[in-house]
């Protein structure tokens, strides 16, 4: 498994694009959040950290064909965002720190949005904890807060330990309103165990 495991890890940092941008993400994740897009059907889906902006442009297309929602994307640096998703009219960028920014977010947010978040930073445990602490407030009932590379140290020894899958389990001792949504890890191989996160409440 390990093998396995290391070998989509180098074709995801160094071959994976989606529309020519370079976009480091996990196929199998990828597919289950076009299922959770499409169920949900979100009005808002906040991305932390954008890289090229190749997933970002993702969502933008699945709301296209749902004829709804926003991305708002979220990073310190957005120098490498490739112009088709700087052009993209269903993509809003903020180039911050996002635990610096929470507040001009809430501006894109009302009671009666569904509003889902992502969360693809630096993984280091404190900033993963903060950040979810402060971003899990904007995520509506039934939808999901999900934390992507729980898989360091998890699965693959890559990465900050402790984490992002210590951070989530620091965070759901002191939050009651989400569970750990195993369904969406059915496939049998994720990069974010434990990491997509519902709410419930």
């Amino acid at each position: 498994m390990s093998e396995m495991l290391n070998k989509i890890q180098n074709r995801i940092l160094n071959e994976s694009t989606y529309w020519g941008i370079k976009t480091l993400k996990s196929p199998v994740d990828f597919w289950i959040y076009s299922e959770i897009l499409f169920k949900i059907k979100p009005d808002l889906l906040i991305e932390i950290g954008n890289f090229h902006g190749g997933s970002a442009l993702s969502y933008a297309h699945i709301f296209d064909i749902l004829n709804n929602g926003l991305v708002l994307a979220i990073d310190i640096d957005h120098s490498n965002i490739a112009t088709e998703v700087r052009k993209h009219e269903r993509i809003h960028l903020i180039e911050s720190d996002a635990k610096l920014c929470v507040e001009q977010v809430s501006n894109y947010v009302n009671d009666n949005m569904k509003v889902l978040v992502i969360e693809d930073s630096s993984h280091e445990y404190d900033n993963t904890l903060k950040l979810l602490r402060e971003y899990s407030k904007f995520v509506s009932k039934n939808s999901y807060y999900i934390v992507e590379d729980t898989i360091c140290h998890h699965g693959l020894n890559v990465g900050p330990k402790p984490g992002p899958f210590e951070a989530v389990e620091s965070f759901l001792q002191n939050n009651n309103e989400f569970l750990i949504d195993k369904s969406c890890e059915n496939f049998g191989i994720t990069w974010n165990p434990n990491g997509y996160l519902k709410k419930m409440y």
